[in-house]
């Protein structure tokens, strides 16, 4: 997990992946079931310490392709659900 930040009332939490080239994938296939599983995880022990379970969260992942000039950013709101 990357970055934890709010979205007007949604805990949005976010994971970041970079590429430079294809050989391996897109930058967002690198976020594998096991990979939103532990960050499940994470996202219900942030909220339960910071007594925030009653509030809406999703997840969010940035795909950086720095291949490209400039750089790609895409954002995947929602990209997976809880």
């Amino acid at each position: 997990m990357d970055i934890i930040a709010r979205d007007g009332q949604t805990t949005v939490f976010v994971e970041v992946k970079a590429r430079d080239g294809h050989d391996f994938g897109d930058a967002v296939e690198a976020v594998t079931r096991r990979k939103r599983r532990r960050m499940k995880h994470v996202a219900v022990d942030y909220l339960m310490r910071n007594d925030l379970l009653d509030t809406r969260c999703r997840f969010d992942v940035v795909a950086i392709h720095v291949d490209a000039d400039p750089p790609a950013i895409e954002v995947y709101q929602n990209a997976f659900d809880a």
